[in-house]
């Protein structure tokens, strides 16, 4: 056992620890072991990601319940990796190249060159985030982590799509997707972020035509538009069939302006009469609600803007490679000139913008590979009957909802760095269709249009898949084919990649080895917990629950049920004291590894996780941190105290020598076990954080340490003082309510000195029992710390290797004190009560020090006159110490002088004499002033609350503030009043 130092300095203790876990391999999993088996896989960070305060949440939680698990002495896994981010990393790489002038677009340097950038950067920069959640303490198997672009993980991705084509259930067609102009790819609607702006509503005037296609003079239809750039697409001019306003109008034409086009005025339901003028213009190109009335009325599809931004030659020859924006400004300006803007009116609405260029997302009509999603029916039956376990349980009700009404999924991306589609084209089946041009821009577009002459279908119904229709076009495979590997010369490979959620939804299993029977896989799927949060329930969640029972399934694995994970955590989102989304603009996204710096890890774990209470938000305040370091120092200094008494570590506790004091810590230390079993069982992470800290800094600290001072701090010159006291409280007579009036107690020596002693190393004994399991209770929490305590304690020089003596990671954890050690050592449940009476006792006692006005430092004596009970001497010596008192008299029959200040309790009077403390007279003056404040305040706000201007407008949080206030005050005057009528008598 070393010394502990006077301070505890975190930097130093954490890299010590981490290097030692690492070298150990405490963190590494073994298939082979025949502990029960604990796995948890870790939602991949993006390669392009620093760390921010939602990873420090998520992967503490990860942490708390990997270390839990392994000192309930299961075999944890707890895989970690990176996923590569798609788009993200592909937008950083390009942003870099550009700004080195290395490229203006990607085109420029062509794919291989392109990806030989990527590559690099992943190299230099994809593990950053990972370091930084060692940092944290993550006890991740760091000899598993895994990529999703590494060479096993491709070749399951490629796998996974092959076998979904082949059953049919992947296919291609044209749909209305997300995209993003500067990137040049479609996007999931996870990657577009709805951001509130302050835009315009143009209304314009569409003429109408009569029979022979002419404007009617003064006739028109009004359309109103936060987007008028896009009328240039449109196809018809839509109302409600119910709308008595436009009834008669609908079956007839009228003229799109600039383009000078006849178009129809239609019937359908989708129109909000309420909306505008009751008319929308319909462009079923650029607006998927317009898309679906395109559908419904059989309309022709016009694209205006292109995949970059601009206008195409469809938009007409004024606006041709204009940008949207700037194609905007000008069809305003060409509606004023011709008299047919109407009025333009403020509109704040919400646009969606690509999450990873900042731009407006343009919805779009492309070419795209989509998934007919597998096994909806196990993944929605296996949350539905609490196969598996949703914490909080509300996001079942989503999810189900979400599996009810799910939609076919965009998984095609065009960008360079991902996973490769494996279709593959015949150069031969190129050539069939060399004079036409894609509809979406990209290059090469053949491949793609001969896969929609292969398979012609409206995007409405896209069954039959492209694999149905090849068995008669292409019998022999030789235009099309869908493998991983080339077929040969002559064939090129598809030129998109798969949207990064395609890769990830396989994490659970391909990560362990899939589609192989590994023995880590036979040993840890499925998985017990996922932490996660829900913005992505149904991006990653609901696809890998998909995922695990249309591959997890397949008879080979043997498994009962396919399911991969069995209990899923979803975390709230972190939001600054005030309750706003943390972001860089606001400035109030503290960066995590500075508040390492300045508190230590464990003081941002303990922090976060006492203010996130399940599933909700959490208000982060640093203040929370702070906290978390000021109970690392209470935890240290408390240690530290326990080491400088000295005497053997962990020694016997003896029954006979436990004090009530000893049996309350111990009855608290088995409640506190219970309440943060009871609280991980429920995954209330906070409550567990919760219990610990008031059993540690209060039960422990404030109120049990304090008293073994009155052992501990007393050497055998204080047998005099003690048996002074005895012998005024037995002159008292009464029956014996401490712990002396046991019967059944073994004799203590008579020698006093070696009667202190012993019961010296006893309390010694019950204080290392107490420290030991707590230190085991803190250590999912406070790793770090607890792991420098344990050795520097000397507590794991008893313990076997695997379990404690290498390390407190493998030490048991605490389990309920049970039966039989509670009626060995004698731990009934009186003690509980008996000392919680004293402990009120000693409040009452100092809140009467407070009232008087008298400072804590200073020395008082009080006098105790209990209720029919003679006070053993370490009892009334407990009561002093805790009072803080120069003396304590305890006289049954003690006369007070008038105006004493006295408190009553279960066990007795307790009684704060005056003289020489303070000018009585003095005193009662500064009280009724107090008591006159008092009142001037209560009225003030009795009178407010009781204004109905007031109490009927105001914030119900300002209403609750207000009524608080009353409250204090009410209870504050009472006190006052109390105190003063004490001084008069």
């Amino acid at each position: 056992m070393s010394e502990i130092p006077k301070a505890y300095e975190p930097r130093s203790v954490e890299d010590k620890w981490y290097d030692f876990w690492l070298k150990e391999n405490c963190f590494t999993a073994n298939p082979a072991s025949s502990k029960p088996p604990y796995s948890i896989v870790i939602p991949p960070p993006n390669i392009t990601g620093m760390l921010h305060m939602g990873h420090v949440l998520n992967n503490t939680i990860q942490d708390i319940l990997a270390r839990k698990a392994r000192m309930e002495g299961k075999e944890v896994l707890w895989l970690p990796g990176t996923d590569h981010a798609g788009i993200g990393t592909q937008t950083v790489v390009e942003r870099s190249l550009k700004k080195a002038g290395e490229m203006k677009h990607r085109d420029d340097l062509g794919r291989e060159k392109f990806l030989e950038h990527v590559w690099r950067w992943k190299e230099k920069h994809g593990g950053i985030i990972i370091q930084q959640l060692k940092k944290l303490g993550a006890s991740c198997d760091w000899t598993r982590e895994r990529f999703t672009m590494d060479e096993a993980y491709s070749r399951c991705v490629q796998k996974v799509f092959v076998e979904l084509y082949r059953k049919g259930l992947i296919y291609r067609g044209k749909r209305m997707v997300n995209w993003d102009p500067v990137a040049r790819t479609a996007l999931s609607d996870e990657e577009v972020e709805m951001t509130e702006e302050k835009g315009h509503l143009w209304h314009l005037k569409y003429p109408l035509l009569d029979e022979q296609a002419r404007p009617v003079a003064g006739e028109f239809l009004v359309v109103a538009t936060s987007r008028p750039e896009t009328m240039l697409g449109d196809e018809a001019v839509a109302v409600n069939p119910s709308d008595p306003r436009y009834t008669k109008l609908v079956g007839r034409r009228c003229l799109l302006p600039l383009q000078n086009k006849s178009i129809p005025i239609i019937a359908d339901d989708f129109v909000d009469p309420k909306f505008g003028t009751g008319c929308v213009k319909v462009t079923p190109a650029h607006d998927p609600n317009d898309y679906q009335m395109g559908l419904r009325h059989q309309l022709p599809v016009t694209t205006v803007i292109g995949p970059d931004g601009t206008m195409t030659k469809e938009a007409g020859g004024d606006f041709i490679g204009l940008d949207r924006m700037e194609a905007r400004k000008v069809v305003v300006e060409q509606l004023t000139e011709q008299g047919l803007l109407l009025k333009v009116e403020d509109y704040v609405h919400n646009v969606g913008y690509s999450q990873r260029t900042n731009v407006p997302i343009e919805p779009y009509l492309s070419e795209q590979w989509f998934l007919k999603y597998p096994s909806v029916d196990k993944a929605r039956a296996v949350v539905a009957n609490g196969g598996m376990k949703f914490h909080p349980d509300r996001w079942a009700k989503v999810y189900d909802h979400w599996m009810g009404n799910i939609q076919d999924w965009c998984i095609s991306r065009q960008l360079w760095w991902g996973h490769r589609i494996p279709v593959w084209y015949n150069h031969h089946a190129i050539a069939l269709c060399q004079n036409e041009s894609g509809s979406d821009g990209r290059n090469p577009p053949e491949a793609h249009s001969l896969a929609e002459k292969l398979a012609p279908r409206p995007a409405s119904n896209p069954e039959p898949s492209v694999a149905d229709l090849l068995e008669n076009i292409n019998p022999k495979e030789d235009l099309i084919r869908c493998q991983i590997e080339s077929p040969g010369q002559g064939w090129e490979q598809d030129p998109d990649v798969l949207d990064t959620w395609f890769s990830s939804w396989l994490w659970p299993f391909a990560t362990m080895g899939w589609p192989e029977k590994t023995e880590t896989l036979k040993r840890f799927y499925p998985t017990t917990d996922l932490v996660t949060g829900p913005d992505i329930i149904f991006f990653w969640v609901a696809r890998m629950i998909m995922a695990g029972y249309e591959f997890m399934g397949e008879p080979k694995f043997g498994l009962p049920d396919a399911l991969p994970f069995r209990n899923i955590y979803f975390t709230g989102i972190i939001r600054d004291k005030l309750g706003r989304k943390m972001s860089k603009s606001l400035g109030n996204s503290p960066d995590p590894l500075d508040l390492i710096s300045k508190y230590g890890a464990d003081a941002l774990r303990f922090g976060t996780m006492r203010s996130a209470p399940l599933g909700q938000d959490v208000l982060f305040d640093e203040k929370d941190v702070e906290l978390g370091r000021n109970f690392c120092n209470k935890l240290w200094n408390a240690c530290r105290f326990r080491q400088m008494q000295g005497g053997p570590v962990q020694g016997e506790i003896e029954p006979s020598r436990l004090t009530s004091y000893d049996k309350w810590i111990l009855l608290k230390l088995d409640q506190a076990i219970g309440e943060i079993n009871d609280a991980f069982a429920e995954y209330r992470f906070n409550e567990a954080t919760q219990t610990l800290y008031r059993f540690f800094w209060s039960e422990y600290c404030d109120w049990y340490v304090e008293t073994s001072k009155a052992i501990l701090g007393r050497p055998a010159e204080a047998t005099a003082s003690s048996a002074a006291i005895s012998s005024l409280s037995s002159a008292k007579g009464g029956e014996g309510r401490g712990e002396e009036a046991d019967r059944n107690q073994t004799p203590i020596p008579t020698d006093p000195a070696n009667a202190d002693e012993a019961r010296r190393t006893n309390t010694l004994a019950v204080i290392d029992f107490v420290l030991a399991h707590t230190l085991r209770l803190f250590h999912p929490f406070l790793p770090f710390i607890t792991e420098e305590l344990w050795h520097g304690m000397g507590y794991h020089e008893d313990m076997p290797e695997a379990q404690g003596g290498k390390t407190i990671m493998f030490a048991p954890w605490p389990r309920a004190l049970g039966e039989d050690f509670i009626g060995h050592y004698g731990l009934d449940g009186c003690y509980q009560e008996i000392v919680e009476q004293r402990f009120d006792l000693v409040s009452k006692g100092r809140n009467l020090r407070r009232e008087a006005n008298i400072p804590g430092g200073k020395k008082v004596k009080y006098v105790f006159a209990p209720i029919g009970a003679w006070w053993p001497p370490h009892d009334v010596e407990v009561l002093r110490l805790l009072l803080n008192a120069e003396a304590l008299e305890v006289a049954p029959n003690y006369e007070p002088k008038k105006g004493t200040p006295a408190v009553h309790s279960e066990l007795g009077v307790l009684y704060l004499p005056l003289e020489g403390l303070l000018d009585v007279e003095a005193e009662k003056a500064r009280l009724k002033k107090e008591l006159a404040k008092a009142d001037v305040e209560i009225t003030k706000l009795f009178e407010r609350l009781n204004n109905p201007s007031f109490a009927t407008k105001v914030p119900a949080n300002v209403l609750t503030e207000h009524q608080e206030r009353l409250a204090e005050w009410q209870a504050k005057r009472e006190r006052i009043a109390a105190a003063l009528a004490a001084l008069e008598g």
